[in-house]
């Protein structure tokens, strides 16, 4: 349930490849960002309420914009998890997140 004040933290982890869940944000997120601006350059995925679990609008190096189905972002009761998107959760890279109550 959401405190009535808006929270927002941010953070970062390392990539694993593989779905991995952030719960150490302390509430449900309505709206989460994740980037990651490796060896690849900048990849991003943004999450907003509505929209699907491990859905995302992310965003390439190129510019290109899509929505994806899976492998996005899925909201948790204390943070998120984020899907195995091969252009943001990239084994042993930084990725950094923002997460808004």
């Amino acid at each position: 349930m959401a405190s009535g004040v808006n929270r927002v933290v941010v953070g970062a982890v390392v990539g694993t490849g593989s779905a991995m869940n952030i719960d150490t944000v302390g509430f449900r997120p309505k709206l989460v960002r994740v980037v990651n601006v490796g060896a690849t350059g900048l990849s991003r995925l943004e999450w907003f309420k509505g929209q699907a679990d491990a859905a995302a609008v992310k965003t390439i190096t190129n510019g290109t914009i899509s929505v994806i189905a899976a492998n996005g972002i899925t909201p948790r009761a204390n943070g998120f998890t984020l899907g195995a998107d091969a252009n943001v959760n990239i084994s042993g890279e930084l990725a950094f997140f923002e997460a808004h109550e």
